[in-house]
């Protein structure tokens, strides 16, 4: 037989061609109208997820998100604390006044879940009990005047206990937050607990706790106030003035960092976020041990094995490796500088990236002058008119106070006097992929981005 002759199949093969031609045409055109469909639209849906279903890879992706409060069966090595806390402020149940708690602590060391976990089950128990509670939650980073902590829990009242009171957004000071508050309170609840994350953010936060503690003492409520006060400074209860201590007369907690095998735990207990089997063994040991080993924080961990996730998601991969928790780590890092370089001025990034860009294996402090000198090169390549000497040192100084580099007083010798060394204390690709990606002149000078 030649090439060019087909074997005879029989009737019922080419029955069974015919058949598979139209089913071929069928799911061609079921493709061409699923492409037209805004549900199915393959920018967002990836093939094989058109039915809804979750990807190959995630199962639950929020149990890895940052405000995931998970349930009390998931929360590892803070039982000691949950009962602390809880023993401080239980007595709002038996509709009396609760104990002020500040709790200290690192960040990711649990501090912000106990709390919620134990007001939430507190509001609960009371709730229960016909004693009409409710717990709210202040992020004070974000809310960080009084005037917004006063806002957040007016609304925030307002919301959870269905009142007709509209408070505007804008427009008003802490004082008629605070009244629409004790209105909303006294009509509705016999007790709150107000948690107050990262107090120390707040710009008038002796103010603010001195309003909230002498509530019911000056008259403005009927009601029970309790306060958690949650610091990473554990010197903010000192700073606090006589008045304040007075007022609050808190009970102090100290949360330290989780250890290897707790974190282990806890990113065992959210593995159900990802489909079966899809995450090979290693990567929660791997993950638990390198942030216990650089950090100690949780919520820093649930984050890397969250990343490692998505690079697996977004490239396809069938498992979620040790690899894929290598890059996440580096992301993360990545993540940590670009918050926290956010807020600086695009005069301050270049002044970064300039110290990014001299910094090499073999060098890595700099004068003052020498940075000044390579600052004004890159000025030039993105089109930027360059500040006094004075003032990219002050920049300097700065960016040594935000934890990215640090400043040495270095003796010149004999007649060269005194002055500064700088140097990088995170990652240099780190930084230099951070502040690539948060200014768009120097992307555009990196082509969009910069590799590591």
């Amino acid at each position: 037989m030649t090439n060019s002759e087909e074997p005879d199949r029989g009737g019922d093969a080419s029955t069974t061609d015919q058949q598979l031609d139209d089913f071929s045409s069928t799911s061609e055109e079921i493709q061409r109208q699923d492409s037209n469909d805004p549900a199915n639209d393959p920018l967002f849906v990836r093939e094989g997820d058109e039915d809804g279903s979750s990807t190959h890879i995630w199962a639950d992706r929020d149990l890895l998100s940052i405000g995931t409060v998970p349930g009390p069966d998931r929360i590892v090595g803070r039982d000691t604390e949950i009962k602390s806390v809880a023993g401080e402020i239980r007595h709002l149940i038996h509709e009396s006044q609760p104990n002020h708690v500040v709790i200290y602590g690192e960040t990711g060391t649990g501090k912000s879940l106990v709390s919620r976990h134990v007001s939430d089950r507190l509001v609960d128990t009371a709730t229960a009990r016909n004693v009409p509670a409710a717990s709210v939650y202040v992020e004070c980073k974000k809310n960080n005047t009084e005037t917004r902590v006063a806002r957040t829990i007016a609304r925030a009242l307002s919301d959870k206990s269905d009142s007709d009171l509209e408070i505007p957004r804008i427009g008003l000071g802490s004082a008629e937050y605070y009244d629409y508050a004790y209105d909303i309170i006294d009509e509705y609840y016999d007790g709150i607990i107000v948690i107050l994350d990262e107090i120390d953010m707040v710009d008038n936060a002796e103010g603010l706790l001195h309003e909230l503690s002498r509530a019911r003492e000056a008259g403005h409520t009927d009601a029970y106030i309790g306060i958690i006060a949650i610091s990473n400074d554990i010197d903010f209860g000192q700073k606090l003035n006589a008045r304040v201590q007075s007022s609050m007369r808190t009970t102090d907690f100290v949360f330290e960092p989780y250890q290897s095998d707790q974190i282990e735990q806890i990113l065992e207990y959210r593995r159900d976020a990802f489909q079966d089997g899809v995450v090979q063994d290693g990567v929660i040991t791997e993950t638990a041990d390198r942030s216990a080993d650089e950090h100690g924080d949780a919520r820093k961990a649930v984050d890397v094995l969250r990343i490692a996730g998505d690079i697996a998601d977004d490239t396809d991969a069938e498992v979620v490796s040790t690899e894929h928790v290598d890059k996440a780590v580096k992301r993360a890092a990545v993540n940590r500088v670009k918050e926290t370089i956010e807020s600086t001025s695009p005069q301050s990034k270049l002044v970064l990236y300039t110290l990014g860009r001299l910094t090499g294996s073999n060098n890595r402090r700099f004068r003052t002058s020498d940075i000044y000198n390579q600052y004004e090169t890159t000025c030039g390549d993105v089109g930027a008119d360059p500040l006094s000497y004075d003032r990219v040192s002050q920049i300097l100084s700065t960016l040594a106070l935000m934890g990215i580099s640090e400043s040495h007083q270095v003796g010149g010798g004999h007649k060269q006097g005194v002055y500064l060394e700088h140097q990088l204390i995170k990652d240099k690709d780190v930084v230099m992929k951070a502040v690539v990606e948060s200014d768009e002149r120097l992307s555009e000078l990196h082509n969009g981005t910069y590799k590591i």
